[in-house]
């Protein structure tokens, strides 16, 4: 029976990533221990030479040695090879050798110096092994002098290290680079013969050159200053001069002879891989410069002809950071460094290069699951080129950006900045629709606007700006604003100053278009005025919210004896002509034990305040007799918040006191934090960072459990009890902590009273304060 072909699954983001990760941790140990391999193939061939052995009988003779003698093979191998003088390929470059004699002046060094130039020469072979395997695997000559400089020249200290390949014209071009910037080697990408160049004096000579304090005189050479230390040796291949190698230190040094012979044993595996291949001469070095100055992640990617795949031309160090579990990233195709956004990246390179704009993205990949690769954050992809682009992105979330995605998600509102020194203007996209102005026209200052207005409305508009720029504090005010297409919308404007040292620097805030709500206003007031006895029956409706608000909310309320605390609750209300507001508090048993303590503020003031509290507080009692925690029951209230009629928000904190071991389970919803006096010292709790309830839809919300000592007292209130309108709210918040500590001995209650007293904000707003004494 055949089954049908149902397909191959494609694998998931996080498992491609996986595979290239241990792909590529497996290649590095392919090459370390083909490394390893060739040094001991090289020397099992010298002892199949001197002893006439068989090649199986010389790999056990050199295994029997370094098991004698306690020296490691790789060791024991390049001292056989540095005794014996013999190339790493038989019979290769023997004209080399003799005229280098870098393998008879380390031989007769390392006799006459001992162990230190024999580690040295160790290394030599060592790094020789490594540099001619990564030329074999595959590897760039960029990596192979990678391999040089780390293996053989760093422990000189030598900075950077460049190779130049002779053309037929005598011309020098870079083949490979390490440990140099991008823009050094785009600067030195070819070199013509021209008179008096010390590196065509050096390919001319066919002898080194040395510059302990750099070249002399007027003459330039690669590296980072005119006083560096460098060492320029030519590179033969069968007898010929095929290029040149150039060392760099930081600054000037003095260069002794274990150096120099370090330098020109190194020399002979440069020769050989300078033909491995070579940089692409169309890289953009100064792309790369400018990408490598950025202090946030950016790379290059390159499109293949004919294919148009994808591989990476250059990182800057941010992006290789991020690309950290891929060796060598750059030169690699895309989906082998960034496999979980290969995808992603695809389609925004290709949107980008066809429309030839840039394309943006808030996060790469959208959807993020815990041990996932690291997501780009704030991806934004721009084309360069015919075959280039350039992709910037952010380690994490950048708070601006998010800011203005969350405007853009919320109806008819817009953000705005206004920069007072250079004259310029930012609107977010809304902004335009709410105006009625097409998108590439450019943006109206907010001192500008009075012509976009009714012209009854530029008094709004001054009165705006003169609390901005005279008194310089934040304001909103709603004015009518006139469309091109004769259209009319209400528009609040809420604007806060930006100061810079003092100084009045720029203007920020959000345009919303309320003509919706204001038709409501207009219609409810028709109908009101229709109504006989209006003003009677609001007033008695009014009389009805006071006293509902005092049935729920009584200003001194009469408690019940709770297990484990005593408790002291006040209310306080807002100025006598309008006293009714969203403020709430709560202190109730429950049946498992536990008290629940809560305290909430509806925005605004008026009736819809009042009920909105009346449902919040009745639904957050009901859900608490559930025995689900402080967090979850925030996370309900919120829903209940959203689907409350007038879509309120507020802010709450919602804790439960077991009396079992005297902990405190609590939750906050963006509002300020409890207040814990401990013998006479006062501190603040850290509150976990939650959304005010109303806000968005599903929210999750933290908690945290605070352990309580007997004598501990906890107070918990509304901003009613500490705002104030000239006053920052860290310095109120400060008053609060300092009268805590100086109520002084006495009752629960007269303490509460003296707190009440002495702490009074002044924002006409109302107050509720719960105080608790654990038992």
């Amino acid at each position: 029976m055949t089954m049908p072909d149902q397909g191959r699954d494609e694998p998931a983001p996080d498992q491609l990533a996986s595979a290239v990760t241990q792909l590529a941790a497996e290649l590095s140990a392919l090459r370390r221990d083909l490394a390893r391999r060739h040094l001991l193939d090289l020397a099992s061939g010298v002892l199949v030479a001197q002893l006439s052995l068989t090649p199986s009988d010389a790999a056990d003779h050199l295994t029997q040695l370094a098991e004698t003698t306690g020296v490691p093979e790789e060791d024991l191998a390049a001292d056989i090879l540095n005794a014996s003088g013999t190339d790493r390929e038989a019979g290769r470059d023997r004209d080399e050798a003799a005229d280098s004699g870098a393998d008879t002046r380390r031989d007769r060094h390392e006799d006459q110096n001992g162990d230190q130039d024999r580690d040295e020469a160790r290394r030599a072979r060592r790094t020789e092994a490594a540099a001619e395997t990564a030329a074999r695997t595959g590897g760039t000559v960029g990596e192979v002098a990678e391999t040089l400089l780390d293996g053989g020249l760093r422990p000189l200290g030598v900075r950077g290290l460049w190779l130049f390949r002779r053309t037929e014209t005598d011309c020098l071009a870079l083949t490979g680079h390490a440990g140099v910037s991008r823009l050094e080697a785009a600067h030195w990408k070819w070199v013509p013969p021209f008179a008096g160049s010390p590196l065509h004096r050096v390919l001319r000579e066919a002898a080194p050159a040395w510059f302990p304090a750099g070249p002399p005189g007027a003459e330039r050479l690669p590296g980072p200053t005119p006083d560096a230390a460098r060492a320029v040796l030519p590179l033969r291949q069968y007898g010929t001069v095929t290029g040149l190698a150039l060392a760099d230190w930081p600054g000037p040094r003095q260069l002794d002879e274990p150096v120099k012979r370090a330098l020109t044993a190194l020399a002979v595996p440069a020769a050989r891989i300078l033909d491995a291949g070579a940089d692409d001469p169309a890289q953009p070095g100064a792309l790369a410069a400018l990408l490598d100055l950025m202090t946030h992640p950016a790379m290059v990617l390159c499109a293949a002809p004919g294919t148009g795949a994808l591989h990476i031309e250059h990182l800057n160090r941010p992006a290789l950071d991020s690309a950290g579990h891929v060796h060598g990233a750059a030169g690699r195709p895309l989906a082998q460094v960034f496999p979980a956004m290969e995808p992603d990246l695809v389609r925004l390179e290709r949107a980008a290069r066809e429309w030839a704009a840039p394309q943006r993205a808030a996060r790469l990949p959208v959807v993020h699951r815990a041990g996932d690769p690291e997501p780009l954050h704030d991806v934004r992809v721009l084309p360069v080129g015919p075959v280039r682009t350039v992709v910037l992105w952010h380690g994490a979330t950048d708070p601006g950006m998010a800011l203005a995605r969350v405007l853009g998600r919320l109806e008819n509102l817009a953000a705005f900045e206004d920069d007072l020194i250079t004259g310029t203007s930012r609107w977010s996209e809304q902004a335009y629709r709410i105006f009625g102005l097409d998108p590439g026209t450019p943006p109206v200052p907010l001192r500008r606007l009075a012509p976009r207005l009714h012209r009854d409305e530029t008094g709004r508009l001054e009165d705006l700006l003169a609390e901005l720029t005279e008194r310089r504090q934040g304001a909103h005010t709603v004015v009518r604003a006139v469309r091109e297409d004769g259209g009319l919308r209400h528009v609040r404007i809420a604007a806060e100053p930006l100061l810079t040292g003092g100084v009045l620097t720029g203007i920020t805030g959000v345009y919303q278009d309320v003509s919706a709500q204001h038709h409501t206003e207009i219609a409810l007031t028709a109908t009101f005025d229709r109504l006989t006895a209006a003003q009677t029956q609001a007033a008695l409706r009014h009389q009805l919210v006071i006293q509902l608000q005092q049935a729920i909310v009584p200003e001194v309320p009469v408690l019940q004896r709770l297990p484990g605390l005593q408790v002291a609750a006040r209310y306080r209300p807002a100025a006598e002509e309008y006293r009714v507001g969203g403020d709430w508090y709560d202190v109730l048993p429950l049946p498992n034990g536990r008290v629940l303590i809560a305290v909430g503020d509806i925005a605004g003031h008026g009736i819809d305040s009042v009920t909105g509290m009346v449902s919040l507080r009745n639904a957050l009692r009901g859900l608490a007799f559930t025995g689900h925690s402080p967090a979850r029951l925030m996370a309900w209230l919120n829903e209940v918040t959203l689907h409350t009629h007038g879509r309120p928000t507020a802010t709450a904190v919602c804790a439960l006191y077991d009396p079992a071991d005297r902990s405190l389970r609590w939750a906050s919803a963006g509002h300020l934090p409890p207040l814990l006096l401990r013998d006479n010292r006062a501190s603040f709790l850290e509150p976990p960072r939650n959304i005010l309830l109303g806000a968005v839809a599903s929210a999750d919300y933290a908690e945290v459990v605070t352990p309580l000592a007997p004598g501990d007292i906890l107070m918990l209130y509304t901003d009613g009890l500490v705002e104030r309108r000239y006053t920052g709210l860290d310095e109120s918040l400060a008053s609060l902590r300092r009268a805590a500590e100086r109520l002084g001995p006495g009752g629960l209650d007269e303490r509460t009273d003296r707190l009440l007293t002495s702490v009074t904000g002044d924002t006409d707003d109302d107050t509720s304060l719960v105080v608790v004494r654990v038992s």
